[in-house]
């Protein structure tokens, strides 16, 4: 059995990476193959910071500069549901790559539809398949909506996405879920174990230019690729005042190995999708009730507080230190 400790080893936990890169998605499945604690069974293509295309091209040259084309990378969703695609290239450069040129990939892609490869890969597996979606979740989405059944197959979903104190690239949403708000409602109502990683905990979780410099005294293909992302998005947050690129993508990545990496409260988590300011916004219930409204005397009484089932473990803090050491631990000298 996945996960089995025998004699004190325990066996990797096997995840799917969803992903759309993208500067910090790079860094988080660079992150994710060079962990013993996870077996990357496959990697998914959604478009979200780069187009579908980009995007599948980008994971293939990931996945060959760390010499794992045994992994299957697939191409899935061309757009989001309901909604025109909205690409990053400000944030992470003309190739969503931080403009690095990685050489010619020695992969070839899946032939499958990503949806199914992650339908395929659960039923392979039953509740041994942990969800890593780090774009938008319109992949997701399409795999639920098609077989709903992979719902309770699913060992845990962590997501990189959302917020609970505002957004960042609105006053309300968070880029991932702003990319496909319909999709992504329908991952936080599926049901599953699910654990959100948002970018206000990510924005609290820097790498800096002191982390870079540790990085940047081992060298190796991966280690030198990471650490010119890692330069080029450190120079793009000093730009706005701050010395440390918020590690998005790679945090979710790092509490899918080391939980104690962030701190979670259980809270039910709702998208909006249909407000004029907050489409995208994720509401989360902190004290988990809503107030039942009953008629009288012409007004509202509030009678009692009705209690509402938590759908999420939501990421309220992290220990950025831990991670940062991590991070740096898994990428030198690779």
């Amino acid at each position: 059995m996945a996960n089995a400790s025998v004699a004190g080893f325990t066996a990797p936990q096997r995840v799917i990476i969803d992903t759309d890169p993208g500067t910090d998605d790079a860094l988080a499945i660079l992150l994710a193959l060079n962990s013993p604690e996870l077996d990357v069974r496959a990697i998914t293509v959604v478009p979200g910071n780069v187009t579908a295309e980009m995007g599948l091209g980008n994971a293939l040259k990931i996945v060959s500069l760390a010499g794992r084309c045994d992994i299957p990378v697939a191409g899935g969703a061309q757009h989001p549901l309901f909604q025109k695609l909205i690409t990053a290239e400000f944030w992470h450069g003309a190739n969503g790559l931080a403009n690095v040129e990685l050489p010619a990939s020695k992969c070839k892609a899946d032939g499958r539809w990503a949806p199914d490869l992650i339908i395929e890969t659960i039923h392979a597996a039953p509740h041994e398949i942990t969800l890593v979606p780090v774009g938008p979740l319109t992949n997701i989405a399409l795999a639920v909506e098609k077989d709903p059944s992979i719902v309770p197959l699913v060992k845990e979903v962590v997501i990189m996405g959302g917020s609970i104190t505002g957004g960042n690239v609105n006053a309300s949403a968070e880029a991932n879920i702003y990319g496909d708000p319909e999709a992504a409602q329908i991952v936080f109502q599926a049901a599953w174990p699910l654990t959100m990683v948002g970018s206000d905990v990510g924005e609290r979780t820097l790498f800096g230019s002191k982390q870079v410099e540790a990085l940047s005294k081992t060298h190796g293909p991966e280690n030198d690729f990471v650490v010119a992302v890692l330069k080029y998005l450190v120079a793009l947050s000093q730009k706005f005042g701050v010395d440390g690129t918020a590690m998005y993508d790679p945090l979710a990545v790092g509490a899918a190995i080391d939980r104690s990496v962030i701190e979670t409260k259980p809270m039910h988590v709702d998208v909006e999708t249909r407000g004029e300011f907050t489409r995208g916004e994720t509401v989360a219930n902190r004290r988990n009730s809503i107030e039942r409204n009953v008629p009288h005397d012409g007004r509202l009484w509030i009678e009692a507080l009705e209690p509402v089932k938590p759908n999420a473990q939501v990421a309220v803090g992290s220990n950025a230190e831990k991670f940062a050491s991590l991070f740096i631990s898994r990428i030198q000298g690779k």
